[in-house]
């Protein structure tokens, strides 16, 4: 197996002028607990939840898809910052669980909302969220957009393998949404780092299924069209990377850990959040959690949380807010913002 060479860029950028206007979520009715897992697979959900910390997790009903649960979001940053379609001149959706290969979500989205703007997916798996934001802030900031809308949403539960104790549980689905737009110059990212490390890919891959490896029967019946994880080395690897991307972007803003007023990181296992708290010395009341109720939604997992943060009153206008995501490719990224 491949492993990441470690060998990272400390190289960071910052990106000013530009807010947040509005957030939205959206997670599928269908709740699936630890003892429904139980009933139907056997899995013992107290070992779900001592190696996770994940109580319940959401899964898409057989009519919904990414693109769906996207949408909804969508909607809900719409309303809740009180513009519609005609006013949105760009669409960027973080996923790697796309209802198709072509066209992307962002077209379905697009076309969806009646919006009339250039769409685009961005594939950097747990990630995606961090990366379209970046992505969608450096047209708002040059004045090439006025208007963003930002996407993070995946549906896991079409991906992985349910009778997969190791993996299946982690997973759940779920979008959240922003609308990025002009700010004052004090606002938007105060410093950020995305990182890749391609050497480790292999720790957590599809391996069938794209033009390296098109889908068998072969593929089909050892289960390699689902998501494998060496879940050991990723957890290392993840600690490690959150640790050292978190003091890099606090160290460049010339911030303490205790200076920041929100910690969002990405959802993936109580025990990667719980070991990065302790190694950054974070107050547990500036780290937002809501993993106990929806597991790992991949790239729907900071806009969900930051959304949920936003209507529980946690972050207020001047606030510092830090999020930071990272899964497959292996990638990361951690966005030191001025809210």
């Amino acid at each position: 197996m491949l492993e990441p060479s470690g060998g990272w860029s400390r190289r960071t950028r910052s990106l000013l002028g530009v807010q947040v206007l509005a957030a939205g979520s959206y997670v599928p009715d269908n709740v699936v607990t630890n003892l429904d897992l139980q009933e139907r697979y056997g899995f013992d959900p107290a070992w779900v939840e001592q190696r996770t910390g994940i109580m319940s997790r959401r899964h898409a009903s057989p009519d919904q898809a990414t693109s769906d649960l996207c949408i909804e979001a969508a909607r809900r940053a719409m309303s809740n910052a009180g513009v519609d379609a005609r006013d949105i001149d760009l669409v960027v959706v973080g996923t790697f669980t796309p209802d198709y290969q072509c066209p992307t979500t962002a077209n379905l989205v697009q076309q969806a909302l009646g919006i009339d703007a250039p769409a685009m997916d961005v594939h950097a798996a747990c990630s995606g969220f961090v990366y379209a934001m970046a992505t969608a802030a450096q047209f708002v900031a040059t004045g090439n957009s006025r208007l963003a809308l930002v996407i993070g949403g995946d549906c896991n539960s079409r991906i992985v393998n349910p009778l997969d104790m190791k993996i299946a549980p982690l997973f759940g689905d779920g979008a959240g949404a922003v609308l990025l737009a002009n700010g004052d110059a004090h606002q938007g990212l105060m410093c950020y780092q995305l990182g890749s490390d391609g050497g480790g890919g292999a720790m957590l891959d599809r391996p069938a299924g794209g033009s390296k490896s098109p889908i068998t029967h072969a593929d089909l019946d050892a289960g390699r069209h689902y998501l494998q994880m060496d879940g050991r080395s990723v957890f290392k690897w993840a600690v490690r990377a959150v640790t050292d991307s978190v003091e890099l972007v606090l160290q460049k803003s010339g911030i303490s850990a205790r200076d920041v007023d929100l910690y969002v990181l990405h959802q993936a296992n109580i025990r990667i959040i719980n070991n990065v708290a302790e190694q950054l010395a974070i107050p547990p009341d500036k780290l937002f959690n809501n993993l106990r109720d929806y597991g790992n939604t991949s790239a729907g997992s900071i806009p969900i949380a930051l959304d949920e943060a936003l209507k529980s009153n946690r972050l207020q206008r001047g606030d510092t807010l830090l999020l930071s995501g990272f899964g497959g490719g292996l990638t990361w990224g951690t966005c030191l913002m001025r809210w």
